[in-house]
C-alpha cells in the first residue's frame, strides 16, 4: 500500500456511499459492481475482464445446475458442477501454477520446458474459491440461484475483501446484497476497525517487516535468528489480521457483515485451536468443500488421517506455487495427525502457560518453512535457531531499536487493549478513543507518506 492507494480510497469509498444511498434500491447494485470493477482496475486493469470471465461462467454454471432437477437429472448437474470446478482450477491453475509445474518437470525429468512469464492477478485465489462455493451450495440446494447478474457480479467483485479476503460466501451476504442498509452507527464502526486495521499494516507490520527481513536474511548469530522468527510471526499476523479488518470496516461502512477472520490466534494452547482462530475463512472453506466431502473423520482413523495430509496439501499450495509452501502444509497435517493420535492427551497434561508456549514455538517455526523458498537458507536458518552462534553488535543495536515495536505487538496480539477499548467504548470515557484513533490515523498517514511500496503480505496469494 502507498499514500496514493490510500488517496484513492478515500475518495473513491465517499462516491461509493453517496450515490449508491442516493439512487434507487434496484439501483445501488449495479452502481456497487461498477465501482469495485473500477477499483480492482486501478491496480490490475488488464485482469478486469478476467474477473468478468470468472463471473460469467459461474453464473451460467448456477442456472445450470439449478435448471436440472436432481430426482431425474442428476448426471447433467454433476456434469455441470464437475465443468464449472474444472474451469475455475483450470483458471486459477494456469495463472498460479503454470510456471511452479513446468520448472519441477523440468527438474525431475532434466527437460527443458521453456517457462513462461505469467503475472499472477491480484487476488485470484479469493474470488475463484468464492465463486465456486456458490456453485457448489446451489449443487447442494443450500442456497437458491442468483437469476441477476448483476448482483451475482457484485457478489464476486465486492471490493472491500476483493484483494486478500476473507473468502466470503454466497449464502453468508445474499440477503444484504439487497436488504441491506447503511447507517451512520454501522458508518462509524466501520471507519474504528478500517483505522485499527490500517495502523496494524503500517505501525506494526511494516516495521516488523524490516526487522524479520534483516534478522532472516542475513548469516547472523542465533539470537538474531530468534528475534527473525518472532517479527516475521508477528508481522504476517498484524499484516493479514490488518487487511481483514479493513475489509470488514469497509463492508460496514456499506451496509455489509463479513465473517472475522482472526480470533487473536497467538493465544491459542494447541495446533487444532490455532486453526480455529487463523484465517478462519479459508480453513471452513477446505473443511466444508474438501474435508467434509472427502468423508472427513467418519471412515475410520486411517481415512481421517488420509483426508488431513490431502487437505493440508492443498492448503499449503493454495497459498503459493512454490514446494515450501506444499512443505508448509504438511508441516501442519503431520501436527494435526500427532496431536489427535496422542501428543494433544499429553499437552493437555501440561500446565497452560506451557501448553501456550508450546503452541508458539511450534506456530513460529512453522512461519520459518513459510518465509523461505529456498531450502538451502531454512536449513541454515533452523541451524542458527539451534546452535550458538555468536552475533555483530551492529545486529544487536539494530535489533534493540525495534524492541518497542515487538513488544507493542506481542500485547495488542493478545487481544486486551481491543478488550479495554471496548470498555472506554462504553462508558463515559469514550472519546478517549476517538483521540486514539485520531493519533492512529495521523501516524499511519504520515507513516505511508515516507514509506516505499509495500504490499500485503497476502496480495500474492
Amino acid at each position: 500500500m502507498v499514500f496514493s492507494d490510500l488517496i484513492f480510497l478515500f475518495f473513491f469509498l465517499p462516491a461509493v456511499i453517496l450515490v449508491t444511498k442516493l439512487s434507487p434500491r434496484s439501483w445501488r447494485n449495479t452502481e456497487l459492481f461498477l465501482f469495485s470493477l473500477l477499483f480492482y482496475a486501478w491496480g490490475e486493469p488488464v485482469y478486469v475482464l478476467l474477473m468478468l470471465t470468472v463471473i460469467l461462467v459461474n453464473y451460467l454454471a448456477g442456472l445450470l445446475v439449478a435448471a436440472f432437477p436432481a430426482e431425474t437429472r442428476w448426471r447433467e448437474r454433476r456434469l455441470v458442477l464437475v465443468l464449472a470446478i474444472a474451469l475455475n482450477l483450470g483458471i486459477l491453475g494456469y495463472y498460479k501454477y503454470t510456471g511452479f509445474f513446468l520448472e519441477s518437470m523440468n527438474r525431475l525429468f532434466r527437460s527443458h520446458f521453456p517457462v513462461p512469464e505469467i503475472v499472477l492477478p491480484i487476488g485470484i485465489s479469493f474470488y475463484i474459491f468464492q465463486s465456486m462455493s456458490y456453485v457448489i451450495d446451489v449443487y447442494r440446494y443450500q442456497v437458491d440461484p442468483q437469476y441477476n447478474p448483476l448482483l451475482f457480479g457484485t457478489y464476486v467483485s465486492l471490493f472491500p475483501q476483493l484483494i486478500a479476503g476473507p473468502i466470503v460466501r454466497y449464502r453468508d451476504v445474499s440477503d444484504q446484497l439487497t436488504g441491506r442498509e447503511e447507517t451512520w452507527s454501522r458508518f462509524a464502526y466501520g471507519t474504528i476497525r478500517f483505522v485499527y486495521g490500517l495502523a496494524k499494516k503500517v505501525l506494526l507490520a511494516n516495521q516488523l517487516g524490516v526487522l524479520a527481513d534483516r534478522m532472516l536474511q542475513t548469516e547472523a548469530g542465533t539470537l538474531s535468528a530468534w528475534v527473525g522468527m518472532a517479527a516475521y510471526t508477528l508481522q504476517i499476523y498484524f499484516d493479514f489480521s490488518g487487511y481483514s479488518d479493513m475489509a470488514i470496516g469497509l463492508g460496514r461502512m456499506l451496509g455489509f457483515r463479513f465473517k472475522e477472520n482472526f480470533d487473536y490466534p497467538y493465544v491459542s494452547r494447541s495446533i487444532t485451536e490455532f486453526w480455529k482462530r487463523w484465517h478462519m475463512s479459508l480453513s471452513s472453506w477446505f473443511r466444508e468443500y474438501v474435508y467434509i466431502p472427502l468423508g472427513g473423520n467418519r471412515r475410520g482413523r486411517a481415512r481421517q488421517y488420509l483426508n488431513l495430509l490431502i487437505v493440508w496439501a492443498l492448503t499449503g499450495l493454495w497459498h503459493g506455487a512454490a514446494a515450501n509452501f506444499i512443505l508448509w502444509g504438511l508441516y501442519y497435517a503431520a501436527l494435526l495427525i500427532l496431536e489427535k493420535q496422542f501428543f494433544g492427551k499429553l499437552t493437555a497434561r501440561l500446565p497452560g502457560f506451557l501448553q501456550h508456549i508450546l503452541t508458539l514455538l511450534i506456530v513460529a517455526f512453522g512461519w520459518g518453512i513459510f518465509y523461505y523458498t529456498d531450502f538451502g537458507l531454512f536449513r541454515a536458518f533452523a541451524g542458527r535457531l539451534f546452535s550458538s552462534q555468536p552475533d555483530s553488535e551492529e545486529a544487536l543495536r539494530f535489533a534493540a531499536a525495534y524492541l518497542p515495536t515487538l513488544l507493542a505487538a506481542c500485547i495488542a496480539a493478545t487481544g486486551r487493549p481491543n478488550a479495554l477499548l471496548k470498555k472506554l467504548r462504553r462508558g463515559r470515557f469514550f472519546w478517549m478513543e476517538i483521540v486514539f484513533l485520531s493519533v492512529l490515523f495521523i501516524l499511519s498517514t504520515a507513516a505511508l507518506v515516507n514509506q516505499s511500496y509495500n504490499p500485503f503480505i497476502y496480495f500474492r496469494f
